[in-house]
């Protein structure tokens, strides 16, 4: 609804439920994995209270803390929090279906989240105060925090970039040959050339490297 599509990836999907359209609708040779059947009348019922909602979000009225704390709260005699679960079980099923018959988009799908979960490592291995634990309360400060984080990654991964792109081309002109295959193993996430405790002294009339004259190469 609110025009996001999420692409997770998926372990154990045998063990999540799948949901049929109906109670007398059966499928030939997937019927196994259905089990319960969607409430289409809950959906039904409660679709303007769903808009209103999704409106609110979209307009910055209300954010999605505050919705997730209202909604569970009695989640049971919560009609609205219900449509909401309805609705996520129909997008999730449909999911899913797609998920376990194309495998490209499951390929597609462990190769975002692996490169998402190495970066993530990578800023991590930056915020070793306070064990990587955020320890302020205010939101501006917490923000702060990792921002800051993200800054110190970025840089230090567009210095690995132009290190390996300064060897990738010496290596080149002393007539190296270095085919695609073995660029496509290369990461910018190395953390074991960072001297991360130590001093450390900024000189700012010092220019970063060109990297254009590295532009030719196709690094991920």
């Amino acid at each position: 609804m609110l025009g996001i599509q999420l692409e997770p990836r998926i372990r154990n999907w045998k063990d999540l439920i799948f949901y049929r359209p109906n109670k007398n609708e059966t499928y030939k040779h997937i019927d196994s994995l259905f089990s319960e059947a969607i409430d289409w009348d809950l959906i039904e019922t409660h679709v303007k209270d769903m808009l209103q909602v999704v409106l609110s979000i979209k307009a910055g009225k209300i954010s999605s803390a505050v919705l997730l704390r209202k909604l569970g709260t009695y989640s049971k005699k919560n009609k609205l929090y219900q449509a909401f679960r309805e609705l996520g079980r129909v997008i999730r099923t449909v999911f899913l279906l797609r998920y376990i018959s194309d495998d490209k988009k499951r390929q597609n799908i462990l190769s975002s989240t692996n490169k998402i979960e190495s970066y993530n490592q990578f800023s991590q291995w930056f915020s070793f105060g306070s064990l990587g634990i955020i320890t302020s309360n205010y939101f501006d400060e917490q923000e702060k925090a990792v921002k800051y984080n993200d800054l110190v990654s970025n840089a230090v991964m567009l210095q690995n970039v132009a290190d390996m792109s300064s060897v990738i081309q010496n290596l080149k002109q002393s007539g190296v040959s270095i085919n695609d295959e073995d660029l496509e193993s290369l990461s910018p996430y190395m953390t074991s050339n960072i001297k991360r405790f130590g001093d450390y002294s900024i000189d700012t009339s010092k220019k970063p490297p060109d990297l254009a004259k590295f532009t030719s190469l196709s690094l991920n």
